[in-house]
């Protein structure tokens, strides 16, 4: 499954937020995104989402225009931030939601669900509570088990380690890595936690001001190295 960028430009007033001339990310591709703040990472999820219009050029998935056609969306999951979630739902019922909406029956939705079990601890399902209530922490487990659960071909996440305590972020990064060498999974995801990134990416796109600075193949880590530097660790 390809994610093809071409030309793509985001503007907003006289600043260019995104600016990517050509841009493939294969299947089996973990691919980390790197950068600072207003470095245009989070943009460039919502543009390959088609969340927001291009100013220029074009996303392809799987050689379809996102922006002309939805056939994209019934095999790529994507959690972005908490407006992604229901929040009057219980997880059960948002769960539930998902599996219809991707024509997953309930039985494999929950039969699926046992994967995440060691992530949730005993602390959202089954507590009747409304994801509203839960905490930050809890919410971003359940936005990331949604996108998961529909075992994607293409699954995009922005800061998924946020808002975790440390055996969770483990727990997370080691599942979402597993999740792509085990279906094959083209899986981008954003991040300031270096560590992370470089420890499951197969590859890291360091941005600055919009731009691809840097496009580093990550074979055991050895990308860290020069994402140091360029930090200023």
């Amino acid at each position: 499954m390809e994610i093809k960028i071409e030309n793509l430009k985001k503007i907003y007033g006289d600043k260019t937020v995104v600016d990517i001339p050509q841009l493939s990310l294969g299947s089996g591709e973990l691919v980390g995104l790197v950068g600072n703040n207003g470095a245009g990472k989070t943009t460039l999820l919502r543009l390959i989402l088609d969340l927001i219009k291009t100013d220029d050029g074009c996303v392809y998935s799987n050689g379809l225009k996102v922006n002309e056609t939805e056939e994209w969306k019934q095999y790529t999951g994507s959690f972005i931030d908490g407006r992604f979630l229901i929040d009057f739902y219980t997880p059960e019922e948002y769960f539930t939601f998902i599996g219809k909406v991707y024509n997953i029956p309930t039985e494999t939705v929950n039969q699926r669900l046992e994967n995440y079990s060691s992530l949730m601890h005993d602390e959202i399902l089954g507590t009747k509570k409304y994801i509203r209530d839960f905490s930050e922490g809890n919410r971003q487990k359940i936005g990331i088990i949604g996108a998961m659960i529909i075992n994607p071909e293409v699954l995009l996440l922005d800061e998924p380690f946020n808002y975790l305590d440390p055996s969770s972020q483990i727990n997370i990064a080691k599942m979402i890595q597993s999740a792509c060498h085990e279906f094959g999974m083209t899986v981008i995801l954003s991040s300031h936690n270096l560590n992370f990134v470089s420890d499951i990416s197969t590859r890291i796109l360091l941005l600055e001001k919009g731009q691809v600075i840097k496009d580093l193949k990550n074979e055991e880590g050895s990308a860290m190295k020069e994402l140091e530097e360029y930090f200023g660790a």
